[in-house]
C-alpha cells in the first residue's frame, strides 16, 4: 500500500514545491491551504502522515495537530517558520511526531518522514505481536477455543454484567461420554481429534455474545449472557444432537459416535461465582448418573 501524505500550508509556492518533491521521492501526496480542509480530507481519505504549517487561517497548525491526535491513527510533522513563538516541546505535547522549521529543507524532510514511518512501522508491528500473543494467552492450544484461565475472567465479567443490568445468564457444562475408553482403544492422537472437532461442532451453534471453552481434559463449558434456563437447555440439547451426528473415524477402527453429557443451569442474582459453576457441575453429574447422552438442567428460584 502506497503511503498517502496530506500537506496543509497556504502558501502555494511552498505546496506545490513540496508536493512535486515527495511525490518524485514515492509518495501519494495531497494538497490543502487550511485545517478546516485537512479535517473534511481526513474523513474520506486515508491518510497515513499530515505535514503542516502551524500559522495557517483559522485554526493553526497546533490545534489540528491536537485533533488529529484525538481521532485518528495519523503521524504529523509540525512545519514553522516562526522558531521564538513556538517550541519543540509545545508540538510534541499536542502529539506530533517530528517539529521543522522554515524555510524547510526537502531532504532533510524527506529523512524526518523516513523516521517517522520507520518508528510507525515498529509500533503497529509491536502492537500485532502484543494482540497475538494475548490472543494465545487465552486459547486452547488443540481446541482453537478459549482456556480455562479465559473462562473464570470472562464468567465472573458476564456476573457482574448479570448483576448490574439485571439480565439472565446461563451456563452449559459438557463432559464427553467414555471418552477414556475411547483413548484406550484408538490412541490420544485420535483422542486429540475428537476434541479438535467437538470445538468445531460447538462454535457455529452460538450466537456471536456467547463463548465456548475447553474447560480441561474432556470437558467444555459454554457462557450464555441474556440467555434464561429453558433457552439454556434447548441450545444445550442443539449441542448434543450436533456431537452425535458427527461420525468419527480413527485409524485403524470403523466409524464410531460420540456422544456427550451436559449440565445446565441459570445465575441467581448476587451467587458467588463458584456456586453458580458447582451447581452446573452437579447437573452434569446428573446426566452421566442417568445414563449419559442427555441434558440436565438444575435451576432455583
Amino acid at each position: 500500500m502506497e503511503t498517502e501524505i496530506l500537506i496543509v500550508d497556504d502558501d502555494d509556492a511552498i505546496s506545490d514545491a513540496m508536493q512535486e518533491f515527495l511525490e518524485i521521492s514515492g509518495y501519494q501526496t495531497t494538497a490543502v491551504k487550511s485545517a478546516e480542509k485537512a479535517v473534511e480530507k481526513l474523513r474520506t481519505q486515508r491518510v497515513q502522515v499530515v505535514i503542516t504549517d502551524i500559522m495557517l487561517p483559522g485554526m493553526d497548525g497546533l490545534e489540528l495537530t491536537d485533533l488529529i491526535k484525538n481521532d485518528y491513527d495519523i503521524d504529523i510533522i509540525v512545519m514553522t517558520g516562526y522558531s521564538g513563538d513556538y517550541s519543540y516541546e509545545e508540538a510534541i505535547n499536542k502529539g506530533a511526531s517530528d517539529f521543522v522549521f522554515k524555510p524547510v529543507r526537502f531532504e532533510e524532510l524527506l529523512l524526518r518522514l523516513k523516521r517517522v514511518l520507520k518508528e510507525r512501522k515498529l509500533t503497529n508491528e509491536r502492537v500485532h505481536m502484543l494482540e497475538k500473543l494475548k490472543k494465545l494467552s487465552i486459547t486452547d492450544g488443540l481446541t482453537r477455543l478459549y482456556n480455562s484461565r479465559h473462562f473464570y475472567n470472562q464468567l465472573k465479567g458476564e456476573v457482574d454484567r448479570s448483576n448490574r443490568y439485571k439480565h439472565p445468564l446461563s451456563l452449559l457444562i459438557l463432559d464427553i461420554d467414555h471418552f477414556k475408553d475411547y483413548n484406550d482403544s484408538f490412541g490420544h492422537l485420535e483422542g486429540d481429534k475428537v476434541l479438535v472437532r467437538i470445538g468445531q461442532v460447538i462454535k457455529p451453534l452460538l450466537r456471536k455474545m456467547d463463548s465456548a471453552y475447553r474447560y480441561g481434559g474432556e470437558e467444555f463449558t459454554v457462557i450464555l449472557p441474556e440467555t434464561e434456563g429453558n433457552e439454556a437447555q434447548t441450545v444445550a440439547q442443539r449441542i448434543r444432537r450436533a456431537v452425535k451426528a458427527e461420525a468419527y473415524s480413527p485409524e485403524g477402527g470403523e466409524s464410531v459416535s460420540i456422544t456427550i453429557s451436559l449440565g445446565v443451569t441459570e445465575y441467581i442474582p448476587k451467587e458467588d461465582v463458584s456456586a453458580f459453576i458447582q451447581r452446573a457441575d452437579k447437573a452434569l453429574y446428573g446426566s452421566k448418573e442417568s445414563g449419559r447422552d442427555r441434558v440436565s438442567a438444575i435451576f432455583i428460584g
